[in-house]
């Protein structure tokens, strides 16, 4: 029988200061329970703000990068096939990294709230991540390698030419260290939510979820950041095992692996990791949001059932990716079918009608912060709706090989998983203002300006891919340039809004330094 409440001292019943006047934010008494103390420590701080700083020029240098791919294939400037394609692999590599990045900045930021935290993972995981980068870059601008962030096996080991074993090698080695980094800080969480919480299923609300205990569920950080624990364990575990695995087939040809086997582990890994950043960043809308509407994010048993349910299903619903390979067993592509649209509904739909619900005629004020962090729930549930109709074995049979994909992975990052991120920046650097300042006309013009440009940017690679214009070509036929030229323009855009969003977190992390 599970123990009604984490044994920690009561915290006091937190208040937002929203609008001019004070709300208090109700908390549960087993949330208020589970706080050993307010924030986090100044040493935490300051390595959360050199994450963060990481994240943001790291995540302009990608969008440089994806914004020269697209200018290569619109004609605009040249770009060489063996160029484009080490660019690509970069690209594709650096946003999934850095999306994590910034991801485990806000878990750690606002878990660190209700159980303690060794910031020795954080500091690991940041030199690691930094290590491996620099080997990553050096293995595909100088040595050629361009095997995508896939490394499809045998390819690494096979490339015709292209690049020298080495390369692969620095590649593969590079990125087991940023695994191992992130690895360490899901270890340390997991044992962080073990020791508050008696064990990561309590973390979870299942005592509450079950019936079996009457206490209030942990708060909706604490439940997000169990399920982050289980499935990004399980994907970096996977994803370790399989570059190792490829690392011995460099260094001993003779050591074959399976390579349908190997393709479903390095999907496994990639789909679950990316997937867990957005589980990652979106605990920012659960703490940031009720502060401003002065009303709390409430965990009913609905709540918890759907995270369980993500749970299970974000570890199984990989096969999607799939669909074309036919050698596979028929009763995996169904499920895979199957798992994409259920998967769609439990988290989603709790947490965009949660936020709608809190918004709605909440008198709240609107700036920045609020408006970003409103734009990524846009870009979450809308960004899933053309995965869903690539996971529809029918259609992916005629869009999975084209721009469709990126465009929709495009969708839920650049409008989902930044957006988060940016507004996590922005409320980390108030400092000491607990009231929201009116947002002024540039914040909101920018706000604004990002929203459209990202969207016109990902509306080009889903248009291009109904058209069937192919993805991972670097030379595009005349009539498909029309496509890439709309697209690159749009990219410019984001990426100018972006340069101002880094800029501006850049200038004030001083206050983030400074804040209690």
């Amino acid at each position: 029988m599970a123990n009604d409440a984490p044994p920690a001292k009561a915290a006091a019943q937190p208040r937002a200061e929203i609008d001019g006047r004070t709300r208090a934010v109700p908390a549960a008494p087993a949330q208020a329970a589970a706080q050993p103390r307010a924030g986090i420590d100044g040493a935490t701080r300051v390595i959360l703000a050199a994450n963060l700083a990481v994240t943001g020029i790291v995540l302009l240098l990608m969008m440089l990068l994806g914004l020269l791919l697209r200018l290569g294939q619109s004609g605009w400037i040249e770009l060489e096939p063996d160029r484009f394609y080490q660019v690509m692999t970069v690209h594709g590599v650096g946003m999934v990294g850095i999306a994590a990045l910034g991801g485990v900045s806000v878990m750690w930021y606002f878990l660190g709230r209700y159980v303690r935290l060794n910031r020795a993972a954080l500091v690991a995981n940041l030199a690691l991540f930094l290590l491996g980068v620099v080997m990553i870059l050096g293995a595909d601008f100088l040595g050629g390698f361009a095997g995508a962030w896939t490394f499809l096996y045998p390819l690494p080991a096979h490339s015709a030419g292209a690049w020298e074993m080495g390369a692969a090698a620095w590649h593969l080695f590079g990125l087991l260290l940023v695994g191992v980094g992130f690895l360490l800080v899901c270890l340390e969480v997991g044992r962080a939510l073990i020791v508050g919480y008696g064990g990561i299923g309590r973390a979870l609300g299942w005592p509450q979820l079950f019936g079996l205990s009457t206490a209030d569920p942990p708060p909706p950080t604490v439940i997000a950041s169990a399920m982050v624990t289980i499935v990004t364990t399980a994907a970096l575990v996977g994803g370790a095992a399989i570059i190792i695995l490829s690392l011995v087939n460099l260094f001993i040809p003779a050591f074959e692996i399976d390579p349908l086997l190997a393709k479903n582990i390095i999907y496994f890994f990639g789909h679950v990791f990316i997937n867990a950043t957005i589980y990652m960043t979106v605990i920012a809308v659960y703490e940031v949001l009720p502060q401003y509407a002065g009303r709390p994010w409430k965990t009913s048993r609905v709540f918890l059932a759907a995270w369980t349910g993500s749970t299970t299903m974000v570890l199984i619903i990989f096969p999607h990716h799939l669909l074309m390979d036919l050698v596979m067993p028929k009763w995996s592509m169904v499920m895979g079918q199957i798992l994409s649209y259920t998967n769609s509904f439990p988290v989603l739909v709790v947490t965009g009608l949660g936020a709608l619900a809190i918004v709605h005629r909440s008198n709240m004020r609107w700036d920045l912060i609020s408006g970003l962090l409103f734009l990524s729930m846009f870009g979450w549930m809308a960004g899933v709706i053309p995965a869903v109709i690539d996971a529809t074995i029918v259609m992916n049979s005629v869009l999975h090989n084209t721009l469709w994909v990126p465009g929709h992975f495009h969708f839920y990052l650049l409008l989902g998983v930044v957006p988060m991120i940016f507004g996590f920046m922005f409320h980390v650097t108030r400092g000491r203002e607990r009231q929201p300042a009116a947002a002024s006309p540039f914040d909101l013009w920018a706000a604004c300006f990002y929203a459209v440009a990202g969207l016109g940017f990902v509306a080009m690679f889903l248009y291009a891919g109904r058209h069937s214009v192919p993805r991972r070509w670097a030379v595009h036929l005349p009539e498909w340039i029309v496509y890439d030229q709309i697209a690159s323009v749009m990219a410019i855009g984001v990426l100018l809004a972006a340069t101002l969003f880094v800029g501006r977190f850049l200038v004030r992390m001083p206050r983030m330094l400074a804040a209690e």
